[in-house]
């Protein structure tokens, strides 16, 4: 199974695009390219399109979904990529009245699959979370929480995932890395906007995990073409890979928060406090208070210091004072993850830390596997599979590929950001999303973040977003909305009811219809 541990980011990659991703999982993906090459892409257009409708708040809606390809070219005019996309559009709606809205997954790798049976499409798939989800058979559901009431939905796979390739002279190096990858969505939502005449119509990016590294650069490379857009809304951020550069210690600092919302919801806490905001607030004093101060003394300090330290922290995660000393007051997260619920003999799941999971022992130093993952990655990729032939009637002889890890470990990660005459060795985007909000001041970006993620910390997407060095008539279209789930914030259903509220206003202040 290819784990979404490459579909979302993987657990080293996720702050360090210099680590080397797991190698138990690229045969798969070798046998699996080996048959596809035997498959020919499409070279030309093409889509399907059904009826259906879908029942919001009590309102029955009327749309078209059209499953399909986008042919994207190189300067000579020449195919270069065939883009599988699948869009939702409301029967009879004015396209400048109607909203739409790209939406993406990350990886690097990954298809839009899981944005697409779990968030906002039309239907979604029912999941156990946060407990493994049962075998087949699986449950798709018609989706109330559907954001086709506000806006039209076109997700798209990432060239290489899902059923998107290379075709003619184009190989993956050609879209396998931050500014290709760039290039390329950039000429497929183009596409796909000049296909179906919607350039006067309100435009939205809804990218999460390393979709939203894309969805930074992506707006203002976009912009930079003269497609303006209303609003980016990224959802589990990672804006800057340099964050784990050896020396540095600002990872450390903004797990801090992360670890103290696990412990809250595990009940690892003394005197577990009633309000898990509330709480959070007085973490973040800490984190970016004592806590940083003390870590960037680094060698020089005192034991005394490091003992008051670790006793105050002790106090916020559940671990245990001597734990913290002995790790140097610097926990990785995969460590956390194992030491928490270690008398329990149960670990926290990497992408969504309410999941528990079960190690092959108790005394290791990291878990064995992602229970976050684990537990829904089938109930996705079944429900996929059995919904785009069923009921969107698209058939292909091509291999789908939720996630395909060949794109991660061949990227390249240097990025000509926004202002900088060189390419950065690794990318930094939050520089090109500030860029975009000051040629665009109408531009609204929405930070969406699940308090129990472990994969991309909030406190750290928070940290990036302050560092925008935004002017204060701008600062007001920067917002942040939080919920009680993990990266994958759908999955908690509640959660998911608050998303679709939150969303629903922001359509409405930022469409300007």
């Amino acid at each position: 199974m290819r784990r979404l541990f490459y579909l979302l980011l993987s657990g080293s990659l996720v702050l360090s695009p210099c680590t080397a991703l797991l190698a138990k999982d690229a045969p798969t993906d070798k046998a699996a390219a080996a048959k596809d090459e035997d498959v020919q892409a499409p070279t030309t257009e093409s889509a399907v399109r059904t009826k259906h409708s879908v029942s919001i708040n009590g309102h029955s809606i009327a749309y078209t979904a059209t499953a399909g390809n986008l042919i994207i070219r190189d300067e000579k005019g020449q195919p270069q990529a065939s883009v599988f996309y699948v869009a939702y559009t409301v029967d009879n709606g004015k396209a400048e009245k109607r909203p739409v809205t790209f939406l993406y997954n990350g990886g690097p790798g990954s298809s839009s699959m899981w944005l697409h049976m779990g968030s906002f499409a039309p239907v979604r798939i029912e999941t156990a979370a946060p407990e493994a989800t049962a075998p087949a058979p699986y449950k798709l559901v018609p989706n109330n929480d559907s954001l086709l009431d506000k806006t039209d939905l076109v997700f798209i796979d990432a060239v290489g995932a899902g059923y998107s390739r290379p075709v003619g002279k184009a190989e993956g190096k050609d879209f396998w890395g931050v500014d290709q990858d760039i290039s390329a969505f950039s000429r497929a939502i183009q596409r796909y906007v000049t296909v179906n005449n919607r350039w006067n119509s309100p435009k939205f990016l809804y990218g999460e995990s390393y979709g939203t590294t894309r969805s930074a650069a992506l707006v203002d490379a976009l912009q930079d073409k003269g497609m303006s857009f209303n609003g980016v809304i990224l959802m589990s951020s990672i804006l800057n890979y340099g964050v784990r550069i050896p020396g540095y210690d600002e990872m450390y600092v903004g797990y801090v928060p992360s670890y103290a919302a696990a412990a809250w919801y595990h009940n690892k806490l003394a005197n577990k406090p009633a309000d898990l905001k509330a709480y959070l607030d007085e973490v973040r004093a800490f984190a970016r208070g004592p806590y940083a101060t003390a870590l960037a003394k680094g060698q020089d300090l005192s034991s005394a210091e490091a003992d008051a330290v670790a006793q105050k922290l002790a106090s916020y995660t559940g671990m245990p004072a001597s734990y913290i000393k002995d790790a140097n007051l610097r926990v990785e997260p995969s460590r956390f993850r194992k030491e928490l619920l270690r008398n329990e003999r149960r670990t926290l799941g990497r992408y969504d830390a309410r999941f528990e999971g079960v190690d092959e022992d108790a005394a290791g130093e990291t878990p064995d596997y992602d229970a976050s993952d684990a537990g829904i990655s089938g109930a996705f990729v079944t429900a996929f599979h059995d919904y785009v032939t069923s009921q969107l009637n698209y058939h292909s002889d091509l291999e789908y590929r939720p996630t395909f890890s060949d794109i991660g470990k061949d990227w390249d990660w240097k990025h000509q950001a926004a202002g900088i005459k060189r390419p950065l060795p690794t990318a930094y985007v939050a520089g090109d999303l500030a860029h975009a909000m000051r040629t665009n001041p109408n531009l609204q970006v929405l930070s969406v973040n699940g308090y129990y993620d472990f994969a991309t910390p909030f406190f750290i997407t928070e940290y990036d977003l302050a560092h925008m060095n935004l002017e204060p008539s701008l600062r007001g279209n920067l917002h942040f909305v939080y919920y009680p789930s993990g990266h994958m914030i759908y999955l908690n259903t509640e959660a998911l009811k608050q998303l679709k509220g939150d969303l629903s206003r922001y359509y409405d202040n930022t469409t300007h219809l």
